[in-house]
């Protein structure tokens, strides 16, 4: 990271290797050191949050990451998952493994955030909707692209003929 992005200023302890089961403890909310049992041993927790998505086809600036990273700044529960599509991905053939998405994107990004309570709700989409928006010169265009999965009621809704 520090030859490719030195820029950021990132030190080792920003960054925590881990295996894949051991992300799986990290994003349930457990130690990656606990024992596996304990995703066996879970409660049934219900909790709405709103997602949104894009596709990036050119390096996001430096100045747009600084705004990226002050948006997340103004929520408590604020969530990115960058998903990477270029690279070795382009080098499968797509009649070895279809996948549409792949084909000049250099990476997707979800982002995702917790709405809470009912009053915090509206706070939190607003929130969502602005850093949607802040993204919008830094991501496809005409049109903007967004993962076919991921439902986004800004977006539209499908109508039943």
């Amino acid at each position: 990271m520090q030859n490719s992005f030195s820029e950021l200023g990132l030190r080792h302890n920003n960054f925590t290797q881990m295996t894949w089961i051991q992300s799986v403890l990290y994003f349930a909310g457990h130690s990656i050191d606990e024992s596996l049992e304990v995703l066996l041993r879970r409660n049934q927790t219900s909790s709405s949050f709103k997602a949104k998505s894009d596709f990036v086809k050119e390096p996001i600036p430096l100045v747009g990451l600084v705004g990226l990273w002050n948006m997340l700044l103004l929520d408590n529960s604020p969530l990115l998952i960058f998903t990477p599509y270029g690279g070795k991905m382009s080098e499968i053939s797509e009649s070895e493994t279809p996948f549409p998405h792949r084909k000049g994107n250099l990476y997707g990004i979800q982002y995702s955030v917790n709405l809470g309570s009912n009053e915090e709700a509206p706070k939190h989409l607003y929130w969502i909707r602005r850093l949607y928006e802040y993204m919008a010169p830094y991501v496809s265009k005409l049109p903007r692209q967004s993962y076919l999965n991921y439902r986004d009621l800004d977006l539209g809704v499908n109508q039943r003929k």
